[in-house]
């Protein structure tokens, strides 16, 4: 899985990325700082079972804090977006093609409307206009590789009978979709079952759709704490009509949080609505922690990067975590650790996509598996269920 974080130059995008990853970028007042995408690993973070259970964890494939996983996932932020990226305007075709394998997309807006389509610093530009281009620019690329010898393509699905959900998928593999995306966006639009009576408004509102399904996104609300609260309501009010989660963020705030942090100076957990000051420091960093807490922390109740990776995972891309262990009972595994490892699972997943995601050999010889909450078999028809415990009993096992 990998989350794109995407916008047009100059919104505090490398800065978002930073903050999520602690991964040193080159961040600058100018447009199209980022040229080589940068990649990275965040976390998506939530309570571990062991907060409930009072157990004490060995983590291998995630970190454990006070009762919370951290579970990784990849992060890419990629050159900034302008208007004409499709055609190749700008760096349009290094960003699109490095978004190629992105799961789902955070887009970075300036709340505070203070940079135009180019990046560059303006009185006003609404943010609103950014997210539709950004859409724009999204859908007529991938508009462009579908309609590249559509007719073609569409007379030989139909001469020779070839599933068209089939097709399309391997055509559009390169960019992740897949068969299931491309089903649900035909049945969504109610379009022909034969392809050649597609016309080119057929093919772009197909295009969009795949957009929506395969590339769904988060809008974060950047720069939140010098925008106005009217201004913030209307972002989020304007979206939310158009099926988007808006959340306000501070990544500048994250950012300086986090290497505050990481040097000892406070104690903060992402996500958290407060930080504890471990040591001294000087007033100058004093004075923009405070500032920190005033405008960002009790105005918004975090810096709303956390939260945005969190939506992502778990509400956009409906991802749930589940831990597989060898003995139910101790809750380890074969060498006697304790929930070592987390896999994200998509909701509706079953314990044998579970095996499979173990091992393959595992998911071949899949038999039962055991709720090791319950201590209950439970089947392949089993639904599992977020921070489910689970054993996998195999004929390879």
């Amino acid at each position: 899985m990998e989350i794109g974080v995407v916008g047009k130059p100059n919104v505090g995008k490398s800065t978002f990325f930073s903050a999520a990853t602690l991964v040193d970028v080159e961040i600058a007042n100018y447009p199209f700082t980022t040229i080589e995408a940068n990649v990275g690993v965040t976390y998506a973070i939530t309570d571990h079972p062991c907060k409930e259970l009072g157990c004490s964890p060995n983590p291998q494939n995630y970190e454990y804090r006070n009762g919370l996983a951290l579970i990784p996932v990849k992060m890419v932020d990629v050159a900034g977006l302008v208007p004409g990226a499709h055609e190749g305007r700008g760096l349009g075709n290094k960003f699109l093609d490095d978004l190629r394998m992105a799961s789902a997309l955070i887009h970075v807006v300036d709340a505070t409307g203070k940079t135009d389509p180019e990046g560059q610093p303006t009185d006003y530009h609404d943010p609103v206009e950014d997210i539709e281009f950004l859409e724009r620019e999204i859908d007529y690329w991938i508009y462009g590789i579908l309609s590249k010898g559509w007719d073609k393509f569409a007379k030989r699905i139909k001469l020779q009978k070839i599933k068209l959900e089939s097709a399309i998928a391997e055509h559009l593999s390169g960019i992740g979709v897949n068969e299931n995306d491309v089903w649900e966006a035909m049945h969504k639009l109610n379009l022909p079952e034969d392809p050649t009576k597609w016309s080119q408004d057929d093919l772009l509102a197909f295009a969009s759709e795949i957009r929506r399904v395969n590339k769904p996104m988060v809008i974060a609300a950047n720069k939140a704490d010098a925008a106005s609260d009217e201004q913030i309501k209307r972002l989020v009010r304007e979206e939310e009509k158009r099926g988007y989660i808006v959340i306000p963020t501070s990544a500048a705030a994250e950012l300086t949080l986090r290497k505050a942090a990481k040097a000892g100076f406070i104690e903060y957990i992402p996500g958290a609505s407060e930080f504890k000051v471990l040591r001294d420091m000087s007033e100058k960093q004093k004075r923009a922690l405070m500032v920190i807490k005033e405008k960002v922390l009790d105005r918004f109740g975090s810096t709303g990067v956390q939260e945005v990776i969190n939506r992502v995972v778990f509400d956009l891309l409906k991802l749930i975590p589940v831990y597989p262990v060898h003995d139910e009972n101790k809750l380890t595994d074969q060498f006697g650790n304790v929930l070592p490892h987390v896999f994200l699972m998509k909701k509706g997943s079953t314990p044998r996509d579970l095996a499979f995601k173990v091992h393959t050999d595992l998911g071949k010889g899949f038999l039962y598996a055991i709720n090791a909450r319950t201590k209950r078999r439970v089947g392949e028809d089993y639904e599992l269920q977020f921070n489910d415990i689970v054993k996998i009993v195999s004929v390879t096992r």
